[in-house]
């Protein structure tokens, strides 16, 4: 059965390649927030551990991923509780949210990537992951890894390719 594919390619009005993924959760925007900027939070569904100091130029520290270096990145802009981005590797990440009705968050996650060829490995990583978030969110446990090569991206990672989005850039753990 061909994988659900929830995540957009598509080229930024500046000519950036980028992945995006919408969801809406039954939770209020400052609920999201947390799953977004709280380190115990991030740990459920995010691809490594992330602290961060939360304001312009503050640094990010990312560790625990076994197929990823500890690495750092710095926060770009932040508008509590609506916006984050920060700079990951060569990639830039968007979290946008906004109120969708009482109760309810449109979560946006924006991946600009730093080559097109990332887009279908980058998109496959964040179905496993935003299905980690997803079950969070709707008060589950998630079972199974949601990162790393033993993670199950490759049936979107396939599905991805065949839909036509740019690949070819190695998969860490596995090239």
């Amino acid at each position: 059965m061909p994988a659900d594919l929830t995540g957009t390619y598509l080229t930024l009005a500046d000519g950036r390649p980028a992945v995006r993924f919408s969801r809406v959760y039954d939770h209020p925007v400052e609920r999201v927030w947390h799953f977004v900027t709280d380190p115990g939070e991030l740990a459920a569904w995010f691809p490594s551990r992330a602290e961060m100091e939360l304001s312009p130029g503050g640094a990010i520290r990312f560790s625990g991923d076994p197929n990823m270096p500890e690495s750092t990145g710095r926060v770009l802009a932040v508008d509590p509780p609506r916006h984050l981005s920060f700079a990951w590797g060569g990639d830039e990440l968007h979290f946008d949210l906004e109120e969708a009705g009482p109760g309810r968050t449109r979560f946006t996650l924006t991946d600009v990537l730093s080559a097109a060829d990332t887009a279908a490995r980058n998109g496959a990583g964040w179905e496993v992951c935003l299905t980690a978030l997803d079950a969070k969110a709707g008060g589950e446990r998630h079972e199974g890894p949601h990162t790393g090569a033993s993670a199950p991206w490759k049936e979107f990672y396939d599905g991805y390719r065949a839909a036509g989005v740019p690949s070819g850039a190695p998969v860490p753990g596995l090239d």
